[in-house]
C-alpha cells in the first residue's frame, strides 16, 4: 500500500519488523498522518535492512533533519540489522529500556530497536510481541494474567504488577500450515467457510485426550475419503484438534486466570472459541494496534529522559 506524506508532517515512525512483512506508521503531531506495509522484507544484513526500510518509508523523510524510527521484531535478530540483546524475564516492562541504535548510513533517520525477551527454563524467546506486551499494558495498566499472543506462533504470557513472570511458545499456526498444504489433510484449504460445531467438538477431544492428537489427525483425511466431509467441516476439525491439544498443554497459563486474546483475524477469532470450550470469555485486542500503542510508550519514554 502506497501513501502520499508530507515530510513536514511526520515527527517520528513506528516500525513492526515481522519476518513476513514490514508495516510502517507516519506519526506527527496530530497522530497518525500514514500507514504503509509491504512483503518484500529484506535478507541477512545490515545493508539489505537499511534498504527495505528506505523503500518504504523514504519520501517520508525530510531532507536536510534526521526522523527517528523506533522499530520491534526481527530487525533486531541475528540477521538482522543488528541483533539486540535479550532482556531475561522475570522482568518489568519499561518499554523504554535498553533500546538498541541501528548503524544506519543514510543521516535523515535515527534507528532504535526494542530488544526482545528469553526464558531460560525452559527455553524460550521473543521478538515483537514484547512490545504488543507493552501497547496492550499502556491501555490496560492493573491487568493481571495472562495474555495470548496468537499467530503463527502462539505466546501465553504470564504477566504481574506490569512485568512479565513467564512465557511459552506454541507453532501451532505453523503445524496448521504445514498439514493444510502438506499432509494432504484439507482438499480444498484455500475455500471460505465455517463450521463452529466441528470445531468445537475437536477442541473438546485433544483438549481432554491430547495424546491422540496424531490419530486424530489422521482421521481428517480418512472421513475425507470415506465421508466426502465438507471443506469448512476438514478445516474447522484441523483447527479444534490443534488448539485443543495446545489448550492442555497451555493448562496451567489460563486455568482460573483472566486472558486477553491479541491477535486479528480468523487466528484470533479461533483462540476466543476456543477458549470459550474451557468456560474463559477472553477480552481481545488487535495485534497491530497493540504494537503501535507499545512503540508510541517508547516514544513518551524517551521523550521524557527515561531511555
Amino acid at each position: 500500500m502506497t501513501q502520499t506524506v508530507s515530510s513536514a508532517m511526520v515527527d517520528w515512525i513506528a516500525v513492526d519488523w515481522q519476518a513476513d512483512r514490514i508495516a510502517a506508521v507516519a506519526l506527527g503531531a496530530k497522530g497518525i498522518v500514514g500507514r504503509r506495509e509491504t512483503r518484500e522484507v529484506a535478507s541477512a544484513g545490515p545493508q539489505s535492512h537499511e534498504a527495505a526500510l528506505l523503500a518504504l518509508i523514504g519520501d517520508w523523510l525530510r531532507p536536510g533533519g534526521t526522523t527517528p524510527v523506533l522499530a520491534c521484531g526481527a530487525l533486531g535478530a541475528r540477521d538482522g540489522w543488528i541483533e539486540t540483546p535479550f532482556r531475561k524475564v522475570p522482568v518489568a516492562l519499561d518499554p523504554a529500556a535498553d533500546l538498541v541504535a541501528a548503524p544506519a548510513s543514510d543521516p535523515r533517520i535515527q534507528v532504535w530497536v526494542v530488544p526482545g525477551l528469553s526464558q531460560e527454563r525452559p527455553a524460550e524467546v521473543m521478538r515483537g510481541e514484547e512490545t504488543r506486551i507493552a501497547g496492550f499494558l499502556a491501555g490496560n495498566p492493573d491487568f493481571d494474567g495472562v495474555l495470548c499472543l496468537a499467530g503463527i506462533t502462539t505466546k501465553w504470557v504470564h504477566v504481574s504488577a506490569r512485568e512479565v513472570v513467564s512465557f511459552r511458545t506454541a507453532m501451532t499456526g505453523e503445524l496448521f500450515a504445514c498439514l493444510s498444504s502438506h499432509a494432504a489433510l484439507l482438499r480444498d484449504p484455500e475455500r471460505a467457510g465455517r463450521d463452529d460445531g466441528a470445531f468445537a467438538e475437536a477442541v473438546g477431544q485433544t483438549l481432554s485426550r491430547p495424546e491422540r492428537l496424531a490419530s486424530e489427525l489422521f482421521s481428517i483425511r480418512a472421513e475425507g475419503l470415506l465421508r466426502g466431509i465438507a471443506p469448512a467441516t476438514a478445516r474447522a476439525r484441523l483447527s479444534g484438534l490443534l488448539i485443543g491439544a495446545e489448550l492442555a498443554a497451555m493448562r496451567p497459563y489460563w486455568l482460573g486466570q483472566q486472558v486477553a486474546v491479541i491477535g486479528t483475524g480468523d487466528i484470533l477469532d479461533a483462540y476466543v472459541r476456543g477458549l470459550a470450550e474451557v468456560g474463559i470469555v477472553a477480552e481481545t485486542a488487535d495485534g497491530a494496534s497493540m504494537a503501535l500503542a507499545g512503540l508510541a510508550a517508547i516514544r513518551a519514554g524517551m521523550r521524557t529522559g527515561t531511555a
